[in-house]
């Protein structure tokens, strides 16, 4: 339902804006505006984005959550694709977006309405706390690999000869 509000509400707020500042200032200064601000827009993007992978390479080095950063890249990205659409609104929120402050702002918001049930990472032994264990009982999760016996039993294997000389 948010999605198709935003759809709706979007263009019409913008072809509002356009009427308006259009008719206040005219066409081509209304088109160098909206020109510019993507010009602007997309090297702030780039210097931002720059920053925001840094970032990420460090929490990864680190070992430290890279919720954060991730978050910030996903929100400098969203912030350049509103600032390459042509529209005075959709700029005001891309600029926005740059601002560390509100980026902050809106990853605290969103982490509050964000709850994590379950987190796997890699393909390791895991092991269930908590009332989910007691309720699938005791269960091992692995890989096997079916080995046959050779053929000719009289040959020793390979694995107890030494190395060979070359």
């Amino acid at each position: 339902m948010y999605l198709f509000l935003a759809f709706l509400l979007v263009p019409i707020i913008e072809i509002g804006l356009f009427i308006q500042v259009g008719g206040l200032i005219g066409l081509w200064p209304t088109l160098a505006i909206v020109v510019l601000t993507a010009v602007l827009g997309t090297a702030l993007v780039r210097t931002q984005g720059r920053m925001a992978l840094e970032n990420l390479q460090r929490s990864f080095a680190e070992l430290d959550d890279p919720t954060e950063p991730l978050a910030h890249g996903a929100m400098i990205l969203l912030s350049g694709v509103l600032l390459l659409t042509p529209g005075f609104f959709t700029d005001a929120v891309g600029f926005a977006l740059l601002i560390p402050g509100v980026r902050v702002s809106v990853f605290r918001y969103l982490r509050s309405k964000v709850t994590i049930t379950q987190f796997q990472m890699g393909g390791g032994t895991q092991f269930r706390t908590g009332p989910q264990a007691s309720t699938q009982g005791d269960v091992v999760d692995g890989e096997y690999t079916e080995v046959r016996p050779r053929q000719n039993p009289s040959k020793p294997s390979k694995w107890v000869e030494g190395p060979h000389q070359h």
